[in-house]
C-alpha cells in the first residue's frame, strides 16, 4: 500500500493518483506533478489515501511541489493559449475541408505538448493539420479521435433530470451501459426516455442496476404460478421497488400481489 493524493486537471474530471512528498499538501491546493507527457498543473481533489499499486492502471508518479504564484500565472496563460489553439485548429480544418470537429485543446504545463480531441464519423488523415499547428505553436502536436459519449463529457449539458450531465460533472470513467439494464429496471424501451444527450444509453442506468439484481434474487421469477386471494395465476411482471408481483389470474385478469 502507498500513500497518495488524488489530482485532477483542468481538461478532465478524472482523478489520477500521485505519491505524496514531504510538503504539507491539502485538498484544494494546486500542485505541479510529473506525468508521462511531462509536467502538469493540477488540483488536489482528495485527502491522503492508501491504495494498492497493483490495482492501478498506470504506475504512480510523484507530486513535484506546491504550485507557486508564478505557476498560477503560467497555467492561466496556457489555458488562454489553448482556447486560441482550438479556434486556430478549427479554422485550419475548415480551410483543408476535413470532415472533423475539434472540441478541446490543452497544453501540458511545460508546453512540450499540445493535445486536441476531435469528433469525426470516419478515420481522418490529419497529417497536414498537425504540421500546420506544429509550425504555429512550435511544440509536439497530438490529435485524438473520440466518440459521442466523450464529446458529452467534454462539452457538458443538462440531462432529462434537469441536472448537469454526470459524465461532465463527476464521472471519471465512462462504464459500459447495456439495454439489459433498462429491461432489468422495467423501463420503457423508448430511446427518448433512456438515451442521454449523446444519443447513447444514459450512464445513470448503471446506478441502481445492482439493487435490481439483488432484489430479483429474493423474488419469484416471471412465469411462476402462485396462489392469490383471487385464485391461482401466473406472474407476468415483478416490481422490485414496490416489492409486488403482477399476476394474471384466469377470469380475473391482472392483479397486484404483495411480494412479502
Amino acid at each position: 500500500m502507498r500513500k497518495v493524493l488524488g489530482i485532477n486537471f483542468s481538461n478532465s474530471n478524472k482523478i489520477y493518483y500521485f505519491e505524496i512528498n514531504k510538503e504539507a499538501i491539502e485538498k484544494g491546493n494546486n500542485v505541479i506533478v510529473e506525468t508521462e507527457k511531462g509536467l502538469q498543473f493540477g488540483s488536489v481533489a482528495t485527502g491522503i489515501i492508501e491504495v494498492d499499486e497493483t490495482k492501478l492502471s498506470s504506475p504512480i508518479k510523484s507530486i513535484i511541489r506546491l504550485a507557486t504564484e508564478e505557476d498560477e500565472v503560467s497555467n492561466e496563460k496556457n489555458l488562454k493559449d489553448a482556447e486560441k489553439a482550438l479556434n486556430d485548429a478549427n479554422d485550419i480544418v475548415n480551410e483543408l475541408g476535413l470532415e472533423m470537429k475539434i472540441l478541446n485543446a490543452s497544453f501540458t504545463f511545460d508546453r512540450r505538448q499540445l493535445l486536441f480531441y476531435f469528433l469525426a464519423d470516419e478515420r481522418i488523415d490529419f497529417r497536414v493539420l498537425a504540421k500546420k499547428l506544429a509550425k504555429i505553436y512550435c511544440t509536439r502536436i497530438e490529435l485524438r479521435q473520440i466518440g459521442v459519449r466523450d464529446k458529452a463529457k467534454i462539452v457538458g449539458g443538462y440531462g432529462q433530470c434537469g441536472r448537469q450531465l454526470c459524465c461532465h460533472l463527476f464521472l471519471s470513467d465512462l462504464n459500459a451501459v447495456s439495454i439489459n439494464m433498462a429491461k432489468n429496471q422495467n423501463l420503457a424501451l423508448n430511446p427518448q426516455k433512456i438515451n442521454g444527450c449523446c444519443g447513447r444509453l444514459m450512464c445513470c442506468l448503471n446506478y441502481e442496476n445492482d439493487i435490481y439484481d439483488e432484489g430479483k434474487k429474493k423474488m419469484l421469477k416471471v412465469g411462476t404460478y402462485i396462489d392469490t386471494p383471487q385464485g391461482k395465476g401466473k406472474i407476468v411482471a415483478v416490481d422490485v421497488v414496490a416489492n409486488t408481483y403482477k399476476v394474471d389470474v384466469a377470469e380475473k385478469g391482472i392483479v397486484i400481489v404483495d411480494g412479502k
